[in-house]
């Protein structure tokens, strides 16, 4: 045997090697000159994702979709092409230059891609272990010409990112699929609302469907109720130019997603190791049905029958459609407001209204958040929002909508009273002009 067949031999079995660990899913990385076909994948290094074509429920289309590696029923977290599926076994996954991802047919027509405006002179694709797949230079592991965390859908992971660039006015939130079988876009999505002051939110198209409360310093207070520190930490970038969530998780070794569904629920699961299963942490909305039914200035207790009644000195608009639990005309004051003696009655464990018709100050102490409100007659409530560091004032200016109350929150809200309704004690402060 001659020196150039010992090359060609040595050629060909580095070849057939390259192959069978692409094909075996012992990489984690696409190049420019292997596609990844129908029936191959990728694995992400330390084996926790992993990234192939699938069909979704009981559906015969093909999608490129990133799961679970070591769950045993197959959990899909981020689909690539969820409009355009392929329709049969013949689609390709290919990384071009200058560091475009493309899915083609069988007619090698191009059904999906990347979308990005930078460029990597030698790009390869990678499956992070975090689940993100990425396109890069192959010199370069910190800058990223394009990733499939930009791009959430229905599924956000732990370093996902949602909210608004305040620049350029893109939002990133995460969207249900269709239905099982089906993972392009869906009616709903759940995303972080800058109205006011961030808040989290699910609309059906553009109909509100659930509105959190207002980020306060740690967490959503509206889902006070959960012991988020014992599993994830939940954090926000708000400056002027982007309001960003995400979470991380406590332990490394948990694994934890939230997730839209095409019923309208956003659910928090965690994996449950002992028993092989996905176990529900929490769900939104709740199954008691107390978000947005009781119209302006009307309560919503979940352990009252019925559950909707008026704030304390105020009556239901219509007292008729009221008692036939129409409630979404909700209720009115029994005294008028005339500015100049109004003062403030305390309501404890509250869900804060909605936050359309709002102004935040956020260096302001919650005696200087009063002073703001009374004298601006427009004001009808005032809250301190912040848990860090005993500022951040909040000013309502309009009906209070969406009003809960419940031992699972814990936000106080000071709504404005006319002087004939305030208490003893609070008439004799303001009598004596205390501070």
């Amino acid at each position: 045997m001659g020196l150039q067949d010992k090359k060609d031999i040595f050629s060909f079995i580095m070849i057939n090697l390259l192959l069978t660990s692409i094909v075996s899913g012992s990489t984690d990385t696409l190049t420019s000159s292997i596609p990844l076909k129908d029936g191959d994948t990728i694995i992400s290094s330390r084996g926790l994702f992993e990234l192939g074509f699938f069909s979704p429920g009981n559906s015969k289309n093909r999608y490129i979709g990133i799961w679970y590696k070591s769950i045993p029923a197959k959990t899909v977290v981020w689909v690539a092409n969820r409009e355009t599926p392929v329709i049969d076994n013949s689609g390709m996954l290919k990384i071009t230059n200058p560091g475009v991802l493309t899915i083609t047919n069988d007619k090698n027509t191009v059904i999906w891609s990347s979308n990005s405006s930078k460029a990597a002179p030698n790009p390869i694709a990678q499956l992070l272990d975090s689940g993100n797949l990425v396109v890069r230079d192959k010199n370069d592991n910190i800058n990223f010409v394009w990733q499939s965390f930009d791009y959430p859908g229905d599924t956000l992971l732990p370093g996902m990112k949602m909210g608004k660039d305040l620049v350029t006015g893109r939002e990133s939130y995460i969207t249900s699929w269709k239905n099982d079988d089906d993972p392009s876009t869906g009616e709903y999505i759940f995303g972080c609302d800058v109205t006011g002051y961030p808040h989290q939110v699910i609309r059906k198209g553009q109909v509100l469907q659930y509105r959190g409360e207002p980020w306060n310093g740690i967490d959503f207070g509206g889902i006070s109720v959960l012991p988020q520190n014992a599993i994830f930490k939940f954090d926000m970038v708000f400056n002027e130019h982007e309001v960003l969530y995400t979470y991380k998780m406590f332990n490394s070794s948990m694994i934890s997603r939230l997730t839209m569904n095409h019923s309208g629920v956003a659910q928090r699961w965690v994996w449950a190791d002992q028993v092989k299963d996905w176990i529900v942490y929490f769900s939104i909305p709740a199954v008691d049905g107390c978000d947005l039914v009781c119209g302006a200035y009307g309560t919503c207790a979940i352990n009252s029958f019925p559950k909707c009644g008026c704030v304390d000195k105020f009556v239901p608009k219509y007292q008729n459609e009221w008692n036939g639990a129409n409630w979404s005309k909700g209720c009115v004051r029994k005294r008028a407001l005339n500015c100049k003696t109004d003062g403030f009655v305390k309501h404890a464990n509250i869900k804060l209204p909605d936050l359309q018709y709002t102004m935040f100050y956020k260096n302001v102490t919650l005696a200087q958040c009063e002073k703001l409100c009374l004298k601006n007659c427009s004001c009808v409530a005032y809250a301190n929002i912040l848990k860090t560091g005993g500022t951040g004032c909040m000013l309502w200016m309009g009906d209070l909508v969406d009003i809960q109350e419940g031992p699972s929150y814990s936000s106080v809200l000071y709504i404005r009273m006319a002087f004939s309704d305030l208490g003893l004690f609070t008439k004799m402060y303001k009598h004596e002009g205390f501070d």
